[in-house]
Protein backbone atom coordinates (compact mmCIF):
# COMPACT_ATOMS: atom_id res chain seq x y z
CA UNK A 1 0.00 0.00 0.00
CA UNK A 2 1.26 3.70 -0.69
CA UNK A 3 0.77 5.05 3.09
CA UNK A 4 3.06 2.11 4.06
CA UNK A 5 5.60 2.62 1.64
CA UNK A 6 5.88 6.51 1.99
CA UNK A 7 6.14 5.96 5.59
CA UNK A 8 9.04 3.65 5.16
CA UNK A 9 10.97 6.25 2.90
CA UNK A 10 9.98 8.90 5.34
CA UNK A 11 11.29 6.98 7.84
CA UNK A 12 14.31 5.78 6.83
CA UNK A 13 15.76 9.43 5.94
CA UNK A 14 14.81 10.78 9.19
CA UNK A 15 16.90 8.19 10.98
CA UNK A 16 19.88 9.15 8.61
CA UNK A 17 19.52 12.91 10.05
CA UNK A 18 17.49 13.82 7.06
CA UNK A 19 14.86 16.92 6.75
CA UNK A 20 11.32 16.04 4.75
CA UNK A 21 8.12 17.85 3.40
CA UNK A 22 5.21 15.89 4.20
CA UNK A 23 1.61 16.27 5.21
CA UNK A 24 0.27 17.41 8.77
CA UNK A 25 -3.12 17.91 10.44
CA UNK A 26 -2.84 21.48 9.46
CA UNK A 27 -0.58 21.92 6.53
CA UNK A 28 2.38 20.53 4.78
CA UNK A 29 4.94 20.64 6.81
CA UNK A 30 8.96 20.79 7.08
CA UNK A 31 10.32 18.00 9.34
CA UNK A 32 13.08 16.29 11.11
CA UNK A 33 13.79 14.39 14.28
CA UNK A 34 13.29 16.63 16.83
CA UNK A 35 16.37 14.83 18.92
CA UNK A 36 18.71 15.96 16.43
CA UNK A 37 20.17 19.30 16.66
CA UNK A 38 22.24 19.01 13.47
CA UNK A 39 18.93 18.46 11.13
CA UNK A 40 17.32 21.13 13.07
CA UNK A 41 20.04 23.47 12.29
CA UNK A 42 19.13 22.32 8.64
CA UNK A 43 15.57 23.65 9.09
CA UNK A 44 16.22 27.01 10.56
CA UNK A 45 18.88 27.37 7.46
CA UNK A 46 16.61 26.61 4.83
CA UNK A 47 13.48 28.25 5.88
CA UNK A 48 16.06 31.36 6.19
CA UNK A 49 14.56 31.21 10.08
CA UNK A 50 15.57 33.11 13.55
CA UNK A 51 16.23 30.38 15.96
CA UNK A 52 14.69 32.76 18.03
CA UNK A 53 12.13 31.71 16.92
CA UNK A 54 10.64 28.17 18.18
CA UNK A 55 9.18 25.30 16.31
CA UNK A 56 6.38 23.04 16.96
CA UNK A 57 6.97 19.61 17.55
CA UNK A 58 4.44 16.56 16.92
CA UNK A 59 3.89 13.37 19.01
CA UNK A 60 1.72 10.77 17.72
CA UNK A 61 -0.47 9.85 20.93
CA UNK A 62 -1.06 12.31 24.78
CA UNK A 63 0.50 9.96 26.90
CA UNK A 64 3.77 10.73 24.99
CA UNK A 65 3.91 14.52 25.98
CA UNK A 66 5.29 13.47 29.77
CA UNK A 67 8.27 11.92 28.09
CA UNK A 68 9.21 15.35 26.86
CA UNK A 69 7.35 17.82 29.59
CA UNK A 70 8.95 17.56 32.95
CA UNK A 71 5.63 18.15 34.60
CA UNK A 72 2.26 18.06 32.82
CA UNK A 73 -0.81 19.92 34.27
CA UNK A 74 -3.73 17.52 34.99
CA UNK A 75 -5.96 20.51 33.39
CA UNK A 76 -3.85 19.71 30.39
CA UNK A 77 -6.25 16.26 29.46
CA UNK A 78 -9.23 17.87 29.80
CA UNK A 79 -8.35 20.54 27.15
CA UNK A 80 -7.17 18.33 24.66
CA UNK A 81 -10.29 16.39 24.92
CA UNK A 82 -12.41 19.54 24.37
CA UNK A 83 -10.64 21.19 21.66
CA UNK A 84 -11.79 19.64 18.32
CA UNK A 85 -9.33 21.27 15.78
CA UNK A 86 -6.10 20.68 16.48
CA UNK A 87 -4.46 21.90 19.64
CA UNK A 88 -0.45 23.20 20.11
CA UNK A 89 0.16 23.67 23.69
CA UNK A 90 3.09 25.59 24.95
CA UNK A 91 4.62 23.63 27.72
CA UNK A 92 7.46 24.30 30.86
CA UNK A 93 10.33 22.21 31.53
CA UNK A 94 10.99 20.66 28.18
CA UNK A 95 13.06 17.34 28.22
CA UNK A 96 14.92 14.90 26.02
CA UNK A 97 14.74 17.11 22.98
CA UNK A 98 17.32 18.66 20.90
CA UNK A 99 18.50 21.86 22.93
CA UNK A 100 18.28 24.20 19.69
CA UNK A 101 14.66 22.90 19.39
CA UNK A 102 13.50 24.54 22.84
CA UNK A 103 13.13 27.81 23.78
CA UNK A 104 15.22 30.28 25.68
CA UNK A 105 12.98 30.22 28.71
CA UNK A 106 12.87 26.05 28.77
CA UNK A 107 9.10 26.09 26.96
CA UNK A 108 8.11 23.78 23.81
CA UNK A 109 4.98 23.86 21.32
CA UNK A 110 3.94 20.12 20.65
CA UNK A 111 1.14 19.17 18.84
CA UNK A 112 -0.51 15.59 18.96
CA UNK A 113 -1.36 14.71 15.32
CA UNK A 114 -4.60 13.83 14.06
CA UNK A 115 -3.72 12.92 10.71
CA UNK A 116 -3.35 9.65 9.68
CA UNK A 117 -0.04 10.10 8.02
CA UNK A 118 1.93 12.21 10.11
CA UNK A 119 0.63 9.69 13.33
CA UNK A 120 1.54 6.44 11.71
CA UNK A 121 5.30 8.12 10.61
CA UNK A 122 5.79 9.26 14.17
CA UNK A 123 5.10 5.83 15.60
CA UNK A 124 6.96 3.66 13.03
CA UNK A 125 9.88 6.63 13.66
CA UNK A 126 9.68 6.07 17.57
CA UNK A 127 10.41 9.99 17.67
CA UNK A 128 8.86 13.04 18.04
CA UNK A 129 8.98 15.08 14.62
CA UNK A 130 9.59 18.80 13.90
CA UNK A 131 7.00 20.63 12.11
CA UNK A 132 7.59 23.67 10.77
CA UNK A 133 5.16 25.19 7.45
CA UNK A 134 6.84 24.79 4.14
CA UNK A 135 7.84 27.99 3.64
CA UNK A 136 10.51 30.57 3.44
CA UNK A 137 10.33 32.52 7.05
CA UNK A 138 8.44 35.22 6.24
CA UNK A 139 6.04 34.14 3.27
CA UNK A 140 2.93 33.22 2.81
CA UNK A 141 1.61 29.76 3.94
CA UNK A 142 1.39 27.48 0.99
CA UNK A 143 -2.22 26.59 0.76
CA UNK A 144 -1.66 23.42 -1.44
CA UNK A 145 1.32 21.19 -2.22
CA UNK A 146 1.57 23.00 -5.29
CA UNK A 147 2.25 26.42 -3.90
CA UNK A 148 5.42 25.26 -1.73
CA UNK A 149 8.40 26.96 -3.26
CA UNK A 150 11.03 24.69 -5.46
CA UNK A 151 13.52 26.32 -3.50
CA UNK A 152 12.13 24.23 -0.29
CA UNK A 153 11.15 21.08 -2.50
CA UNK A 154 14.34 20.91 -3.63
CA UNK A 155 16.67 21.41 -0.92
CA UNK A 156 14.86 18.56 1.75
CA UNK A 157 15.93 14.97 1.29
CA UNK A 158 12.58 13.37 0.88
CA UNK A 159 8.89 15.01 -0.04
CA UNK A 160 6.66 12.80 0.52
CA UNK A 161 4.56 11.38 -2.52
CA UNK A 162 1.11 12.06 -1.11
CA UNK A 163 -1.50 14.29 -1.52
CA UNK A 164 0.08 16.56 -4.26
CA UNK A 165 -3.43 16.78 -6.25
CA UNK A 166 -5.56 17.41 -2.89
CA UNK A 167 -6.89 20.12 -1.16
CA UNK A 168 -7.01 19.83 2.47
CA UNK A 169 -8.82 22.80 4.53
CA UNK A 170 -6.45 24.74 5.48
CA UNK A 171 -6.43 25.30 9.37
CA UNK A 172 -3.84 26.71 11.74
CA UNK A 173 -3.96 25.08 15.09
CA UNK A 174 -5.08 26.80 18.15
CA UNK A 175 -2.06 27.62 20.29
CA UNK A 176 -2.43 27.32 24.27
CA UNK A 177 0.37 28.32 26.96
CA UNK A 178 -0.19 26.42 30.08
CA UNK A 179 1.86 27.94 33.02
CA UNK A 180 3.42 26.53 35.66
CA UNK A 181 0.54 27.00 38.24
CA UNK A 182 -2.04 24.70 35.77
CA UNK A 183 -3.35 28.16 34.26
CA UNK A 184 -3.72 28.46 30.56
CA UNK A 185 -3.84 30.93 28.45
CA UNK A 186 -5.03 30.99 24.15
CA UNK A 187 -2.68 32.37 22.42
CA UNK A 188 -4.42 31.69 18.89
CA UNK A 189 -7.94 30.64 18.59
Amino acid sequence: MKIEREIEKARKILESGGIIVYPTDTIWGIGCDATNPKAIRRIYQLKKRSEKKTLIVLLAHEQDIQNYVKDVPPVLWDLMESYQKPLTVIYHNARNLAKNLISGDNTIAIRVTRDEFSRRLIKAFGKPIVSTSANFSGDATPLTYKMISPGIINNVDYVVDMYHNSMNEVKASTIIRLHENGEFEVVRS
